[in-house]
């Protein structure tokens, strides 16, 4: 079955984002695979944030988060927050941001985001943690070409994959 679900996601390439976020003065950011709207009234927006990341931390404290939406000229941001990890310093030192709702930093460089409260936190014992906001603002300029997964697949993670948290299926074998 892994086998066959792994073959199955790798096909699809989906668009890449930018999650920041921002709790007691700590700010976080990482670069995320895993979003989508998830409800139309009241507008819903949901990321999965990976256990392993200094996001999710931060994120677990936070109330709003904003989500970048990334276009292909974006890809040094993508390399900024997919590689290295805010557990070694702060990824937003040479980064111009403005703050958004509740303190969110909000990356001046991408005008198309939104910013969503926290409304609810899943977390059914996989890798990543799922956290559906409401979307209290965004802003767009226009249609736009997203960056891929397949745009940034040679980057390597600021955190390994097994520095995440074993599923509970996992961890019975």
């Amino acid at each position: 079955m892994t086998t066959a679900f792994d073959a199955l996601m790798s096909a699809l390439d989906r668009p890449m984002a930018v999650v920041t976020t921002s709790a007691h003065g700590e700010r976080a950011g990482c670069l995320v695979g895993f979003h989508m709207q998830s409800a139309i009234d009241p507008p819903r927006y949901t990321v999965w944030l990976s256990k392993a990341n200094h996001t999710y931390r931060i994120g677990l404290r936070a109330t709003y988060l904003a989500v970048h939406f990334l276009t292909r000229n974006d890809l040094s941001l993508a390399e900024l927050f997919g590689t290295r990890t805010g557990d070694d310093g702060d990824k937003f030192r040479d980064v111009p941001v403005s703050t958004g709702p509740g303190g969110v930093p909000l990356l001046d460089a991408c005008p198309t985001r939104l910013v969503g409260r926290r409304v609810a936190l899943l977390d059914e014992g996989g890798d990543h943690v799922c956290v559906t906001t409401e979307v209290v603002h965004a802003t767009g300029a226009g249609r736009f070409t997203p960056l891929l997964l397949s745009d940034v697949a040679h980057l390597t993670p600021g955190h390994d994959a097994d520095e995440r948290a074993a599923p509970p299926t996992e961890r019975a074998k």
